[in-house]
């Protein structure tokens, strides 16, 4: 008998790589997308606050993975050992990945290397295209015919269409 079954506990929970990959691309993804439309309310679009935009992004998005990496740590009942927290945390690495073309973008309009002014569109689509192929794949992984993966794909797109939506009502 293990030490979990003799204290009533279950033992920690393990997440599979997709799961992660899953889970975290898609909050980064939408994350990002959140992000961007609340910066961009306000109509700074300069050079300047997009590289302040970028730094905000990839900020949040460590802060987010921190936080839900140890909310996973402290919501796994059983024994832990020290290093556990640090998995968890590591675990959270598809959120971070996933805001860093966000950043890249934003990063590329303070650069001068495109227009600072509308870079948000370009953001949302991209994260778009991200949660459909996210959906896509990770269905595709998960032995789902193709229909069933392109609907999947489509219903995550849907989440970042969402903020889209939301931003343009709220401007």
């Amino acid at each position: 008998m293990s030490d979990s079954t003799a204290t009533g506990t279950p033992p920690p929970r393990h997440h599979d790589t997709r799961e992660i990959i899953l889970f975290g691309g898609v909050y980064g993804a939408v994350l990002a997308s959140s992000m961007v439309a609340a910066l961009t309310q306000y109509g700074h679009t300069s050079a300047a606050a997009r590289g302040y935009d970028a730094a905000w992004v990839v900020v949040t998005a460590l802060a987010s993975a921190l936080a839900h990496g140890y909310a996973h740590y402290v919501a796994e009942r059983g024994p832990h050992r020290r290093r556990d927290v640090l998995l968890a945390v590591r675990d959270e690495w598809p959120l971070v990945a996933a805001v860093l073309p966000t950043a890249f973008l934003l990063a590329g309009a303070y650069w001068r290397w495109w227009p600072a002014n509308g870079v948000e569109y370009a953001v949302f689509v991209l994260n778009v295209v991200i949660l459909f192929g996210l959906g896509l794949v990770t269905a595709r992984w998960s032995s789902r015919g193709w229909p069933a993966a392109v609907l999947t794909g489509l219903v995550d797109a849907l989440l970042g269409m969402i903020v889209v939506l939301a931003n343009a009502l709220i401007k």
